[in-house]
Parts: structure tokens; C-alpha cells; sequence
């Protein structure tokens, strides 16, 4: 047996930690008028915002094609590969977790064992991570997925956006809810529940925006101390080390990390987001 983790782009799971796990990956792509980038392939974070600032309508973003997914996991066949553990961004919010689902009718002599992150970026990558560490320990495909699916349901992830009219116009949230955003002029913290974004709270400065949720990891954590955690945003890093650095007080002996949240989150969740993700798993990183 051979087994494979496969992710998609949105993870952004890094140069180093992809190289050291051998972490295959899908790319998801950004349109601007018709025209097709993959993240992190054809258009960096930077060009991808100073693009979405110069246009007048949002970007849309599409899933990797049923097509390439099937080449995927050929080439994965094709290397010697018996099971392959794809873990993917939220279902509600993508198809490629069903790709990954229904390729199985497709590629022959492989089995594609799909996990349904119900997140995505970093704390998708952390799953990853756990998921690559398992195989070195020689653990079965069954206990993986079955460790995996625990940790779905005990991490969280809590997003801090500008307004609400990205993920309004892009169809990720309802539009009663983005409409009561954008009248009171809040700064809106979503989180994902049931694979799906949703407004949780509406504080009127992005200071208290950021206490509130820090306030909500503090519930999360329920008195642990250790664990791993992310620092993410939307081309707003300097205000992310800022905050970095005040979470690592609250949290000396978690092992935290810092990424930029990708295109394809970034036109839903809107350039300034800022997010804070944790599980409670210790992953040494």
C-alpha cells in the first residue's frame, strides 16, 4: 500500500511543508472576464488584488475540472500509488470535494478516500499535515480517515471581513444577512457551520472585531494550552503580524503560523480580511 494526501490550492499549504510531506495538490482558478487563472500558478495574491481593485465587477472562481482531477489521479496511479486521501475545501462552498468523490468511477486501480475539510485554508492544510504525519507512522487508510474526520468537527477558524459584499455577490452567504451587514456598517465575523459561511457576530470597529473573536478562541480553547494555530489574511500582513504577536502572549505554547489567504478566498471574503484558526491537535510544524 501507498498512500497519497492530495489537497487543492486553497489549503496554501507552503513551499516548505508541501516538499516535506510530499503534499499533492488541485488548483482552484480565479476569472477576471471570462479568463481563467489558477491560484498560486498563474496569479500571486498581490497581482490578484491589484487586479480585483482595477476591475468593476468581482471575479468569479471555479473549481479544477472533473478532467483534471481524473489526470491527477492517473499521474498519481501511475507513480505507484494504491489510496489517495483527498482533503478539500468546505463542499458548501466548492465541488471539488464531489470530484474527488466521483473520480472513483473513473480511475480504476486507485482508491480516492475523500474528506470533506468543512473549512478552508490553513486549518484545511492542517488536516494535510496530520494526514502526512499519520502515513509516516504507518497508519492504515481507515484510522487516517477516521482521525480526520475527528479533527473536522473540533477545530474552528473565525473570519473578520471589511463588509459583506463580496460573499453577497458571489452567492456564499445569504442576502438578508449581507444586507443587514452592509446597512449598519460593521465589520461582520463568519465562521463555517455545516460546510457553509455564516455571519456569527457585527462589532462596529475592527479592533473590537478582533477581541471578539480572540474572545471566542479563549471559549474554544476551554483552558488548554497547547495546539496549533493560523494567522490568516487578505493582503493585510502587516495588521496579521501585528495581531500574531498578541495571540502568541495569550498562547505561548501554541505553535502558530502566518499565510496569506489565496485568490479564490479572497474574492469571496474581500481584500483586509483577517482570520484566526486553531485546533487543539499539536502538529510540530
Amino acid at each position: 500500500m501507498k498512500i497519497a494526501v492530495l489537497t487543492d490550492s486553497t489549503a496554501n499549504i507552503g513551499d516548505e511543508l508541501r516538499k516535506r510531506y510530499d503534499i499533492k495538490e488541485v488548483y482552484l482558478s480565479v476569472l477576471f472576464k471570462g479568463q481563467a487563472y489558477r491560484e498560486m500558478i498563474d496569479i500571486s495574491p498581490a497581482e490578484f488584488y491589484a487586479r480585483m481593485r482595477a476591475e468593476s465587477e468581482l471575479p468569479s472562481t471555479s473549481q479544477p475540472s472533473i478532467g483534471e482531477y481524473v489526470d491527477k489521479v492517473e499521474e498519481l496511479k501511475a507513480a505507484g500509488y494504491t489510496d489517495v486521501i483527498a482533503i478539500h475545501l468546505s463542499s458548501g462552498i466548492s465541488g471539488t470535494y464531489q470530484n474527488a468523490i466521483a473520480v472513483n468511477d473513473m480511475v480504476k486501480g486507485i482508491r480516492v478516500h475523500a474528506v470533506d475539510s468543512e473549512i478552508s485554508l490553513t486549518p484545511q492544510a492542517f488536516l494535510c499535515v496530520r494526514a502526512a504525519q499519520m502515513i509516516e507512522a504507518h497508519a492504515s487508510v481507515d484510522e487516517i480517515v477516521t482521525e480526520l474526520k475527528a479533527m473536522v468537527g473540533s477545530q474552528v477558524a473565525y473570519f473578520m471581513v471589511n463588509d459583506l459584499k463580496n460573499l453577497k455577490k458571489g452567492g456564499r452567504l445569504s442576502g438578508a444577512q449581507a444586507f443587514v451587514g452592509s446597512m449598519l456598517q460593521v465589520k461582520p465575523i463568519l465562521h463555517f457551520v455545516d460546510t457553509k459561511i455564516e455571519a456569527l457576530d457585527k462589532v462596529r470597529t475592527k479592533k473590537k472585531a478582533l477581541k471578539r473573536i480572540e474572545e471566542l478562541m479563549v471559549d474554544y480553547m476551554d483552558g488548554e494550552t497547547t495546539g496549533t494555530g493560523c494567522i490568516l489574511h487578505a493582503n493585510a500582513e502587516e495588521e496579521a503580524k501585528q495581531w500574531l504577536q498578541e495571540v502568541k502572549e495569550q498562547y505561548p505554547e501554541v505553535q502558530f503560523i502566518i499565510h496569506e489567504m489565496t485568490p479564490v478566498i479572497g474574492t469571496h471574503l474581500g481584500e483586509g480580511a483577517l482570520a484566526f484558526g486553531m485546533t487543539k491537535r499539536v502538529l510540530n510544524l
